[in-house]
């Protein structure tokens, strides 16, 4: 099957606008999760970590919005690492998102049509698309928390199926009102900055960020040749906010992602988890990593950092992976101090370093989906 290398990535997020600057400031423990008191968003302070600036709001049709220049900004960096022609009839597009534009429409009582056609995320795909000359419709990917890795995912599978020699995967998401509230409205926000996987954990902060990674069907030759090797997806059909209660799904999932990948349990040599710091989803990776026969191997969250990020946090994480692997040093997990989880995990509370070849990267969401991916770079 044809291979599917990593070729370029850039993360934008509060503390950094490069995957170099992200992957450095999260190796001396720098978080991005700030205490806000902002009554626009919440009623009460709460923690997040978010860009110093609000939205716009939309005066004129063409418009770009902060969303959209956060996947154009992203977009432009990785590109330039990648050294490829966004306009060339072999690469394509994919947008990951859970909300994009939601902001344009809080507090308006009946949006007019334009402003409802304004607001759907294939606009937003547009604008981008034909800012950077793509010639083909983009695909956008919004499957709640797992969207970022079903994203690169299709992407892998586009490539393997020899409809393009490279794809363009980005994604991103702003925390507004109607975000912020929906999770409020769960108690699932932390009181406090998160604490994944441990046992005083009180619920997610939440989180702004962009993030691209480059899929390319070759490596560029000066490069260590980092590959995506599987990847899969599955669904509890347990509950449309609640994880499975016994991990067997995201189990499914990471079995067939190494499957794919023709690697082994013993040949996973870190685990950056979703790692959400909620009491049930916690619990449920911890199991899926033990019944997966991992429960040994080092795991790590980045919410901590980021908070959670949405639609962008599959590929903000997966870059950090791709650079963990390449620097060969695993990020802790800001706020673990206890074990707390319901299966005894190997959580990485600072940074380790080692020799590492072969990373799985998992994450959950809404609706009870699950995926994993395995990611492997050349000795």
């Amino acid at each position: 099957m044809q291979p599917v290398y990593i070729t370029g990535t850039n993360i934008i997020t509060p503390i950094a606008s490069t995957t170099a600057a992200n992957f450095d400031l999260l190796a001396q423990n720098v978080s991005g999760v700030q205490q806000h008191h902002d009554e626009d968003l919440l009623p009460v302070p709460f923690y997040a970590s978010l860009f110093s600036k609000k939205p716009d709001s939309i005066t004129q049709a063409d418009k770009v919005t902060r969303f959209e220049q956060l996947l154009i900004d992203s977009v432009a960096d990785a590109v330039k690492q990648a050294d490829i022609d966004t306009t060339a009839a072999d690469t394509a597009l994919i947008i990951s998102t859970t909300k994009g534009n939601i902001s344009l429409i809080e507090g308006v009582q009946n949006p007019d049509p334009s402003l409802q056609q304004r607001v759907a995320l294939h606009r937003s795909a547009n604008i981008v698309q034909q800012h950077f000359g793509f010639i083909h419709t983009p695909v956008v990917v919004s499957h709640a928390c797992i969207s970022g890795l079903v994203a690169l995912i299709t992407g892998m599978r586009l490539i393997q199926a020899g409809k393009y020699r490279q794809v363009v995967v980005t994604g991103a998401d702003i925390i507004t009102q109607f975000v912020l509230s929906g999770f409020h409205s769960f108690m699932a926000i932390s009181d406090q900055p998160c604490q994944p996987f441990d046992a005083n954990r009180k619920g997610i902060n939440l989180g702004e960020g962009a993030a691209t990674i480059i899929l390319s069907a070759g490596p560029k030759a000066e490069q260590t040749a980092v590959q995506l090797m599987g990847g899969a997806v599955s669904n509890d059909a347990n509950h449309i906010s609640g994880p499975s209660r016994t991990g067997a799904e995201l189990y499914q999932a990471i079995s067939e992602a190494m499957q794919q990948a023709g690697v082994s349990a013993g040949d996973i040599d870190f685990i950056s988890a979703h790692g959400t710091a909620t009491r049930y989803n916690d619990d449920m990776e911890s199991k899926a990593i033990t019944l997966a026969n991992l429960q040994q191997k080092p795991v790590n969250s980045l919410k901590g950092y980021y908070g959670h990020t949405l639609g962008a946090a599959g590929l903000i994480e997966t870059a950090i992976t791709v650079d963990s692997l390449l620097q060969n040093k695993i990020i802790g997990t800001r706020g673990f101090e206890q074990p707390g989880t319901a299966e005894n995990i190997n959580v990485c509370s600072t940074l380790q370093p080692g020799l590492y070849k072969t990373a799985l990267k998992t994450a959950s969401g809404f609706g009870g989906c699950n995926a994993a991916i395995v990611i492997q770079k050349s000795n």
